[in-house]
């Protein structure tokens, strides 16, 4: 039986913190998904595009594209859990809860390592993505007025700065379920950059008069250099579809009826579709239009230099959208820190310190800015747009995306060992392993040779 339409927010091990009432549905789960999936990834994938080529490109994004689908599916089924003990169903509210209640706690704290590094290096991304885009926005004006040759270079570390203390501010949003307007808000930013980076792909490739590109992608002098470069372009298409730690998050905000899995699983195909239509003609169209000089960053990589309004408007989209995103993926991360500091002192829960005029609870104001300022300064440290994203998409995607879900859909649903659905599922997992270990070593090796080399 569906559960009533009031929820209890758990707490790092599931200790009850809060009640809300649950109003979500296809549509607003659609729009967080959408907001966790279509971010900074996009920008890249006309360069991923390019260096695997015509064929290769399209289909590793259609791969990649129904792996996630796939794991999404089996990620819908894992929100009650029966409990061995009474048979009673547990309510997963979180993907790390869901790991240690169905696999135990020795892989919910493996787990746990890996869903804090997925979030923070999420935030340290789209710290280095958005100050991007702003920067671009200055040299776009630029060009125009000094005319293309002219030297528009500005200080990227001004740009997150600028981008940090935005975060700062909207950090101290209460919770996840606060930030539904902010997700709105923020999928409507991610689907107009998609289509202006998309329609300006189209139009150069019009112009051109031609469609440029080749099978085998972009050439190179050194055998071993394009296989990095293959690999980082793996690495950057893994990074597209992120959404998975969020997941039953979004799911726990849903109304029932009807149940919540038969809402997130219509919601999850519509989101993967839309999302992969709008990666196909984002990184096709731009690879279409510059061909081997494709730019890292299709919006800010200045191929296109004009109209420079519209580029300058698809980046402050970006801009907005990631100060969304930024805080989805954070409001998970703060929930688990701060549910786990409840628990522990429960007394802080109440306490509260007038800070800057209004009364807030100190551990939540200091700890946020805490988080801010670091992943700043980490992205500070290493602002390399395309290296930093196939780094971020390879570290976590097999543990995160593939093994775990499919782990707990073998333990939710008693699979047995050598049936079809186990053998197909192993199959996919051990391909998937093999193919982010290659897409790691692309980006390790990507980061050492642009922070030393």
């Amino acid at each position: 039986m569906a559960e009533t339409s009031t929820a209890v927010i758990s707490g790092h091990r599931g200790t009850p913190l809060l009640l809300s009432k649950r109003t979500g549905s296809v549509w607003t789960a659609f729009a967080h998904i959408i907001t966790g999936v279509i971010g900074s990834g996009v920008l890249s994938l006309s360069w991923s595009v390019a260096q695997l080529g015509w064929v290769a490109g399209p289909i590793s994004l259609v791969l990649f594209a129904l792996v996630t689908l796939l794991n999404a599916t089996l990620l819908s089924d894992l929100h009650l859990y029966p409990d061995p003990n009474n048979g009673d169903n547990i309510i997963n509210r979180s993907y790390l809860q869901a790991v240690e209640n169905i696999l135990g706690n020795l892989n919910g704290r493996i787990c746990s390592l890996l869903v804090y590094f997925n979030l923070f290096k999420l935030g340290v991304v789209y710290t280095i993505t958005s100050a991007i885009s702003i920067r671009a926005i200055e040299r776009s004006n630029c060009y125009h007025e000094h005319g293309h040759e002219a030297a528009c270079e500005y200080e990227l570390k001004t740009y997150m700065i600028l981008f940090g203390i935005v975060q700062i501010v909207a950090s101290q949003i209460p919770n996840f379920r606060s930030t539904k307007w902010l997700s709105v808000v923020a999928a409507v930013m991610s689907f107009v950059y998609s289509l202006v980076g998309s329609g300006l792909g189209l139009a150069q490739t019009i112009e051109n008069g031609k469609i440029k590109g080749s099978i085998r992608g972009v050439p190179s002098d050194k055998p071993i250099q394009k296989v990095w470069l293959v690999a980082q372009a793996i690495g950057d298409i893994a990074f597209a579809y992120p959404f998975h730690l969020i997941f039953l998050e979004i799911q726990s905000t849903l109304n029932s009826p009807p149940p919540e899995e038969v809402t997130m699983k219509k919601a999850s195909r519509i989101a993967v579709f839309t999302t992969t239509v709008f990666y196909l003609g984002c990184g096709g169209f731009g690879y279409a239009a510059f061909g081997n000089s494709t730019p890292g960053n299709i919006l800010t990589g200045f191929g296109f230099y004009e109209p420079y309004w519209l580029v300058d408007f698809a980046n402050a989209c970006v801009f907005l959208h990631l100060v969304g995103g930024y805080q989805i993926f954070s409001q998970t991360l703060y929930g688990i820190v701060e549910g786990w500091y409840a628990e522990k002192y429960p007394e802080s829960v109440s306490t509260s310190t007038r800070i800057l005029g209004m009364r807030r609870n100190p551990f939540r104001f200091c700890f946020r800015i805490s988080y801010v300022v670091l992943t700043t300064s980490i992205a500070m440290a290493f602002p390399y747009f395309n290296e930093v994203v196939a780094f971020a998409g390879s570290v976590t995607f097999w543990p995160l995306v593939v093994y775990f879900p499919v782990e707990m859909y073998f333990v939710r649903n008693g699979i047995a060992p050598w049936t079809d659905k186990w053998i197909a599922l192993r199959i996919v997992t051990v391909v998937c392993l093999f193919v982010t270990i290659f897409a790691f070593v692309g980006s390790i090796q990507g980061l050492i040779a642009k922070r030393f080399g």
